[in-house]
Formats: C-alpha cells, sequence, structure tokens
C-alpha cells in the first residue's frame, strides 16, 4: 500500500498477459522499440451528486458502448483496462478502481457504478499499442487530492523515458509506478508545482517534453487531451506540438437543453449545474455538445467556468 492509499496493482506474469490486445493479436511481430500510442476515451463530470451509472451507462453512445464501439479514437475498442476515480464529503483523497479488463464486460464496474453517488467524477476507458497492459498503468492517476487522466502519446516515449524520468522531483519518484506515458506526464506536473498553479505545471511539463523531444530529432513529441482535479476544481487540456489533438468536448448548459428538448428523458435525471467534458460526445442529441477548441484549456469551478488560450512554457 502507498503512502497516500493507493493499492498497488498485481503483477501481470503468465506469457503473453503483459502485451497490449494489438501485441497479443501477433507476438511474433511485437517490437519493443515501436512507438508507445495510447489512445483511449475519458470522461469528467462536475456537478450535483450523481449516481455514476446514469453517465456511464445510460447515454445512447455511453462510455460502456465506446468502450466496444468509439467513433473518434484511433481504436475502435478500448479493452485495455479502465479505471474510475470519484469524491465523497470528509475524505482527503478520491477513491480510485482501476483493472486491465475491458469495461463493456466488468461486472464490479456495473456493480460500483449502481450504487456510487459523487459530485466529481473520473472515467477512462484504454485503448495500449505500446505499453503494458497492468492495473498500474490504467487511468486515472492518484497523488494525494489530485487525480489525472490522459488520452494520447508523447511520440517516441521510450527514447525520452530516461530524460524525463530524471526531471521527476525526488520525493515524488517512488511514486511512479507504472510504465505509461501519462503518469510519467502527472509526475511532471507535479514536480512543476500541479497543486499551486494547475495551468502553469501543465505549460511547464509539456515545453519540456517537446524540447526533450527534440532534442532527440521527435519534430512532434506532444499529443495530449488531459483531466486533472483536486476535487473542487476541475482542468482540462487539448493540444498537440503538430496541432491537430484528439477530441474533446464539453456539454451545453443543461437548462437550455431540457428547454430544447423537453420529452428527452435522459435529461430529467441530470442537474442544471451539470458539466461534462467527453473524449466523444455520449449521444447524437441536437446542440448538446461543444469541441473544445485546438490548443485551449478550460476551468470548472464555483466561482464560474472558464476557457483559456493554451501555450507551453
Amino acid at each position: 500500500m502507498r503512502r497516500d492509499g493507493y493499492p498497488v496493482g498485481r503483477a501481470v506474469s503468465r506469457a503473453g498477459e503483459g502485451l497490449t490486445a494489438h501485441a497479443r493479436r501477433g507476438v511474433r511481430g511485437f517490437r519493443p522499440d515501436r512507438k508507445a500510442v495510447d489512445m483511449c476515451r475519458w470522461l469528467a463530470y462536475s456537478g450535483t451528486p450523481i449516481l455514476l451509472e446514469n453517465l456511464l451507462y445510460r447515454p445512447v453512445h455511453s462510455l460502456i458502448d465506446q468502450s466496444l464501439h468509439a467513433r473518434m479514437g484511433v481504436e475502435t475498442t478500448n479493452g485495455d483496462g479502465f479505471g474510475i476515480g470519484w469524491y465523497v464529503p470528509d475524505k482527503d483523497s478520491p477513491a480510485v478502481v482501476r483493472d486491465i479488463g475491458p469495461a463493456w464486460s466488468d461486472r464490479n464496474l456495473r456493480e460500483i457504478a449502481g450504487h456510487v453517488v459523487s459530485p466529481l467524477f473520473f472515467a477512462h476507458i484504454r485503448a495500449s499499442t505500446g505499453t503494458a497492459v497492468q492495473q498500474t498503468n490504467s487511468h486515472p492517476f492518484r497523488y494525494g487530492r489530485w487525480m489525472w487522466m490522459h488520452n494520447g502519446a508523447i511520440e517516441g516515449f521510450p527514447l525520452l523515458r530516461r530524460d524525463l524520468a530524471l526531471a521527476v522531483r525526488p520525493d515524488l519518484f517512488p511514486y511512479l509506478e507504472g510504465s505509461t506515458d501519462s503518469e510519467m506526464m502527472f509526475y511532471l506536473a507535479l514536480t512543476f508545482g500541479l497543486e499551486d498553479d494547475p495551468r502553469g505545471a501543465v505549460a511547464r511539463m509539456t515545453g519540456l517534453v517537446e524540447r526533450t523531444g527534440r532534442a532527440h530529432g521527435i519534430e512532434h513529441p506532444m499529443q495530449m487531451t488531459v483531466a486533472v482535479t483536486d476535487g473542487v476544481r476541475l482542468w482540462s487540456f487539448r493540444y498537440s506540438t503538430r496541432r491537430k489533438s484528439r477530441s474533446l468536448f464539453y456539454n451545453t448548459r443543461v437548462e437550455t437543453l431540457k428547454s430544447l428538448h423537453p420529452d428527452v428523458a435522459f435529461l430529467r435525471d441530470i442537474a442544471d449545474d451539470a458539466r461534462l467534458i467527453v473524449s466523444e460526445p455520449l449521444g447524437d442529441l441536437t446542440g448538446a455538445w461543444n469541441e473544445v477548441p485546438e490548443s485551449s484549456y478550460g476551468v470548472v469551478q464555483p466561482e464560474g467556468d472558464e476557457m483559456h488560450t493554451f501555450t507551453p512554457e
């Protein structure tokens, strides 16, 4: 058990289980020096406490449906693990559950989603073509009160890993458990002051990754959509070095949607203050979703939501 209460994931030891789904399809063709590319789907919610299954399972194109039938991801199927993390009152850190199987068939996930109510939660489904399928590589990642999840990749990460790891603050380094670029990004952001200045910390982390990548001859090192929260505020980032970032959307205000679609039963269970940030829209309801602009970040917070341009430092 880690100091912050995060359980260490079990090792995957049987032959082939540590490989990604794509590598397992043809182990003979698997190369450890290939690009590590994690293309996932995620959802972040903030608002009046809600039963998790209302968003994970009930929408027409829910995150669980996306685990089998993603429309906008690099991979149609996202079955290389999943994770959820949620906050409850009077607890210093969020609860996090992660596993290596596909979300669509996990009975424990369905059980949890049908009984947990939370005002702020993360959910993530993973499709990996580079790093191992293991609990410690599933999102979201947690440190103290903070949670982090990511879709995208650091191009050439195996080449950059050592340089980036050496930049992690020494007191944080022991808590790096997995082998993903996503977790490395989180601990670099913590190193650069995430707990005091989330925007600046992510900008400095991104700048370091880009400089390190270019030093190794990689033209476009960073591809990311990121969600990060301290349990009160929720930050989301959409950025890539080549300015062609993975998809990211936020919901239109619920009171507006209810006035436009008074007969939609699903909306009756969603509070007017609900804020959703998603890799893909959860359905085809007209006017429900807005694309997050390229190279931008947003903040969902009690004093009012904000959106700004994002620039690495």
